[in-house]
């Protein structure tokens, strides 16, 4: 298969690299280029075919994972899962870059994320509950790496749209993957002119009281909490881009 990756370098544009390698690689796996079951190229031959580094492709392979394009089998290799319908509902991570898309992505989530809680705490079972647990505990300890602490914020929110147990929810999560997290395409401490640990404290706090709602199964303040939680990103970013706005002006 590894020649289907042969495809014209990728360009040095706006977009960082990851986020054209994701786009050229989703590109093959929609056109059937990549089928499903198909082992991706290792990561040398995706290097020397788009001139990217082992960084790059790594990243990319990890938004495709989020995305719920492909896995990764330890020892094995990475293999495509899904592809996409052209005509379906799709966001491209690709396209989430400026600090205006994000906030339209949190105020998605807030719609969706506030009910999922809400059913989270009526339906969630023991062991989902110790999962959302063990993203809390992991997003703790690799505060300091934020690709790191993404994939377990992620696998957090994850889990609540799991524990619904309506598979809607969770496609939707899977779709837009870790590019929900604000942290995976913005500083967002800095641009809150916050230290990174007062910041990543203060989410922490959030998401504890996210998560103790759901434990005690009270869906009224899970879905408060979780209103709260993304609100409060909401206008963090907003007033940062209304303040990269009257700079320019």
């Amino acid at each position: 298969m590894e020649n289907l990756i042969d495809t014209p370098r990728l360009p040095r544009k706006r977009r960082s690299l990851a986020q054209e390698l994701v786009t050229v690689l989703s590109e093959q796996i929609r056109d059937g280029l990549l089928k499903r079951g198909d082992k991706l190229p290792t990561e040398s031959a995706i290097m020397e075919a788009h001139g990217v580094s082992r960084t790059v492709v790594r990243e990319a392979i990890s938004r495709l994972q989020a995305a719920g394009q492909v896995e990764t089998r330890h020892g094995i290799g990475t293999f495509v899962l899904d592809t996409p319908s052209p005509s379906g509902f799709r966001i491209d991570p690709a396209t989430v870059v400026t600090l205006r898309d994000v906030l339209a992505i949190l105020e998605l989530r807030i719609s969706l994320e506030v009910e999922s809680a809400g059913l989270a705490a009526q339906r969630r079972s023991a062991e989902q509950l110790a999962t959302m647990r063990a993203a809390l505990d992991a997003l703790k300890e690799s505060a300091a790496h934020a690709s790191d602490a993404v994939a377990s914020d992620f696998a957090f929110h994850l889990e609540i749209a799991l524990s619904t147990g309506n598979r809607y929810f969770t496609d939707i999560m899977t779709h837009l993957g870790t590019s929900i997290i604000p942290r995976t395409r913005l500083n967002s401490a800095r641009l809150a002119h916050d230290d990174q640990q007062h910041y990543m404290n203060r989410l922490s706090r959030e998401h504890e009281e996210i998560y103790e709602a759901i434990a005690r199964q009270d869906s009224d303040a899970a879905r408060a909490a979780m209103r709260l939680h993304l609100t409060n990103s909401r206008e963090r970013l907003r007033q940062a881009h209304e303040e990269a706005q009257a700079q320019r002006s």
